[in-house]
């Protein structure tokens, strides 16, 4: 199979799955609604699709996909990107598919504030957040590619967009240098360019991907005052996955060695 494939499927079985702050659990915006983001890209191609601000469908890194590949633009959001989901026969669900009783309960705790929750950090006892989904992959042919895909802020209005569905800011990936899906505090990854600045770094200063990513994330980001982190691959099958946060939820495979799966620092 390919990489882009594969990152899709992986993100959609997270969407899917109502402890992730994506899909069916996305979480609830000041007006007590979901507006979801997500992105992918083609390391191979550069091609890209990202899609925000979208309601009742079930899958936004689908809509994403087609969006890339069917929409002749690269960016998509609101009502115009439902409709052309529609178009493309995606599945949609109906508003209580997307209730989740925990995401609720933190919606309620802030609604009446001018607060919000980020949904990416670790807490201790009753404070769990499971945040930000998202994927890179390497294929046999040598390719590789990133998807992510949010709900956002708890409490988020006026329409907010983090980093997720923004090429460069929150996902990238190119052959000549990284695959990149981030999750953390989107405002201050927007503003760093995270995802494109390890690439960067690689291509034009000659980095390892450790080095850049260790750079970029517990450097630059925390002087920034960035909270959060990433998951990495470059077409060497080298992987990374720093955070600057108490923990981040993160797995990964290679070939028929057994699977890692970590919350915190070793």
């Amino acid at each position: 199979g390919t990489s882009i494939d594969a990152v899709e499927a992986t993100v959609v079985v997270l969407e899917n799955y109502p402890l992730f702050n994506a899909g069916k659990g996305a979480v609830f915006t000041n007006k007590g609604t979901h507006e979801m983001d997500a992105s992918i890209m083609d390391g191979k191609t550069l091609e890209a699709g990202a899609v925000s601000g979208i309601s009742n469908v079930q899958n936004p890194v689908a809509l994403a996909r087609v969006i890339k590949e069917k929409s002749g633009h690269v960016f998509l959001c609101g009502t115009e990107a439902e409709t052309f989901a529609k178009l493309m026969n995606l599945p949609f669900q109906p508003d209580d598919y997307f209730y989740e009783e925990g995401r609720y309960k933190q919606w309620q705790e802030v609604k009446d504030s001018d607060g919000y929750q980020l949904d990416h950090t670790v807490n201790s006892g009753e404070g769990k957040k499971f945040g930000t989904v998202g994927a890179v992959a390497l294929d046999i042919h040598g390719n590789i590619a990133a998807a992510t895909s949010t709900g956002g802020m708890t409490n988020k209005r006026f329409g907010r967009v983090g980093d997720s569905p923004m090429i460069g800011a929150g996902t990238y990936a190119n052959n000549s240098t990284c695959a990149i899906s981030c999750t953390g505090h989107g405002e201050y990854f927007i503003r760093a360019v995270v995802a494109y600045d390890i690439s960067c770094l690689m291509e034009y200063k000659g980095l390892t991907l450790k080095q850049a990513c260790d750079y970029v994330v517990k450097d630059k980001l925390v002087k920034f005052g960035g909270e959060g982190g990433l998951i990495a691959i470059d077409t060497a099958g080298n992987i990374e996955l720093p955070f600057n946060s108490e923990g981040m939820y993160r797995g990964y495979k290679k070939g028929d060695a057994d699977a890692v799966i970590k919350i915190y620092e070793d």
